[in-house]
């Protein structure tokens, strides 16, 4: 089944920065940007799925791949981030000069919302307390391990299947370097992937994913601002951010989480959005010591 929908974003509009947030690396199995077009597998209510989106005459091609071709039409513009809402932000951004001057250069991007949360918590789970190299390596290798391709004409591969993720023992994750603790929480999300793709809105799956023995702060955060295109959503317990905003915003090289939220309160509602904005103008705390990889080493 192949459909499609003519999107029409704003001038400004950056697809490919906008849509970044949702690849792990440009060689991510179940999403990727090539020739000027965005590949994107999810499963759906439908069933699998995979959506592109590409430029089409100054507004956006959306098309739909699988029996969950309309289920991901439907939401493709919050996919691409134009249900995105910046109300309220110019204003906010105003108050200090390196987040104007981030927004005025990057105003065309957008906060994608997907609508699937245990596809963004296969890769946080993997992301928990290790370097961005041996996460991507995890989440590639469990992709391939359960691997079912993807519908439409790109290659990819569907994120796996919640249920083959529970019935696996901990152990079958071993190989791909997740230990038995990352391993068992990505069983018990897996085996409650249903009620928490149901949740009614981004605060119902904020509640029931901090109940899940495994998942913190700084995973919901990372679910939620993908998941529900969240702009307030603070990645708590990382490793760099806290530091990225304490020079951006203070010209402090080191901070901790008090201090980074003290710092982005005056930005609240848009908080997740400054953070974005300073990861994507690549600005970064200096290095001190042993060089260390930009990727966070995340607590959960």
């Amino acid at each position: 089944m192949t459909c499609t929908r003519i999107l029409r974003p704003p001038p400004e509009h950056r697809l490919a920065e906008t849509v970044r947030a949702l690849t792990f690396s440009p060689y991510d199995p179940c999403a990727r940007i090539a020739a000027g077009a965005f590949w994107w597998a999810t499963r759906t209510p439908d069933g699998p799925a995979t959506l592109c989106l590409r430029r089409h005459d100054g507004d956006l091609l959306a098309e739909g791949y699988g029996p969950g071709a309309g289920w991901v039409l439907e939401r493709a513009d919050a996919v691409a981030g134009l249900r995105d809402d910046l109300t309220g932000f110019a204003d906010l951004a105003g108050q200090h000069p390196v987040v104007s001057r981030l927004a005025a250069g990057h105003q065309g991007l957008r906060m994608p919302a997907t609508g699937r949360v245990f596809r963004q918590l296969l890769r946080t789970v993997c992301e928990q307390k290790v370097t961005g190299k041996e996460a991507y390596r995890a989440y590639a290798a469990m992709v391939r391990h359960f691997a079912e391709p993807a519908p439409g004409p790109f290659p990819l591969l569907m994120p796996p299947d919640p249920a083959a993720v529970a019935a696996a023992p901990y152990w079958v994750f071993h190989p791909f370097g997740v230990e038995q603790r990352r391993a068992e929480t990505l069983r018990r999300v897996a085996a409650l992937a249903d009620r928490l793709e149901a949740c009614a809105d981004a605060a119902e799956a904020t509640r029931r994913l901090t109940a899940i023995p495994g998942i913190g702060p700084w995973s919901v955060a990372e679910v939620i601002r993908i998941a529900y295109g969240d702009p307030d959503a603070v990645s708590v317990g990382d490793y760099h951010v806290p530091n990225t905003v304490s020079w951006a915003l203070a010209g402090e090289a080191r901070g901790d989480d008090a201090r980074m939220l003290a710092l982005l309160e005056p930005f609240r509602g848009h908080r997740g959005r400054v953070c974005l904005l300073l990861a994507t103008g690549g600005v970064h705390a200096p290095r001190f010591g042993p060089r260390m990889p930009l990727r966070s080493f995340a607590t959960y």
